[in-house]
């Protein structure tokens, strides 16, 4: 069955959304010596998919995977499971926050002894009891408003609103508009992303990088 244009300028927003945030990791990884595994080829695992196994043999796809001693030829340890999602409607928030969460909490539990940085990056709307429920868990998570999927957009000259009276000849011109975008850019607006949302990416930013790098620095033994 055809996607309908509506869909398919979704997924365009959502693929902008994880270029936003793989260049990012990319740094992250070379810094802090790690293995960024992310959407695409790698000979230690089979097809494109970032593929994991939770205790009870579940397979669980991610976007992004960052592996302590990991390699294009060897899957190494878990140390950050990171999410990328966004959503235009507020009445959907709810359930792709349980989503996330039942992909990726069954992993942390498999790998408790790693005990795996766990966050999201959200773009659109989402309700504060989505975000709140991500929060109780242990999610860090960085939400890009969608005001500034908007203006990121506009940066090339497209225009990106859409509600849910927007007619299917409006998205067929934004999917046909995005689709002869020059790679440069579809990072451009990406770019402009990350940009606009620059305190909460230093926040995450942040914040993985305390997790990462926490030590053990002593060692109570109470009787």
């Amino acid at each position: 069955m055809a996607k309908s244009p509506a869909h398919q300028f979704g997924q365009i927003i959502g693929d902008i959304l994880e270029i936003s945030i793989e260049s990012i990791l990319e740094n992250f990884a070379r810094e802090n010596q790690l293995y960024l595994d992310k959407k695409g080829s790698r000979s230690a695992r089979k097809g494109k998919k970032v593929s994991w196994v939770d205790l009870y043999g579940n397979q669980h796809d991610l976007d992004f995977v960052l592996e302590n001693a990991g390699s294009d030829t060897q899957i190494g340890t878990p140390v950050a499971f990171i999410e990328t999602a966004w959503r235009r409607y507020t009445k959907h928030s709810r359930n792709k926050a349980q989503e996330i969460q039942g992909a990726i909490l069954p992993l942390v539990a498999a790998h408790q002894n790693a005990a795996p940085f766990i966050g999201v990056i959200l773009a659109g709307c989402f309700t504060e009891n989505s975000l709140n429920q991500l929060h109780s868990l242990g999610f860090t998570i960085a939400y890009f408003p969608y005001n500034t999927i908007i203006q990121s957009f506009e940066f090339v000259g497209i225009n990106a609103y859409f509600d849910e009276k927007t007619p299917d000849a409006e998205f067929v011109e934004k999917v046909s508009r995005c689709q002869t975008l020059p790679r440069e850019n579809y990072i451009n607006i990406a770019n402009k992303l990350v940009e606009l949302n620059s305190d909460v990416v230093a926040k995450f930013i942040t914040q993985l990088r305390y997790y990462i790098t926490r030590k053990i620095t002593s060692i109570k033994v109470c009787h």
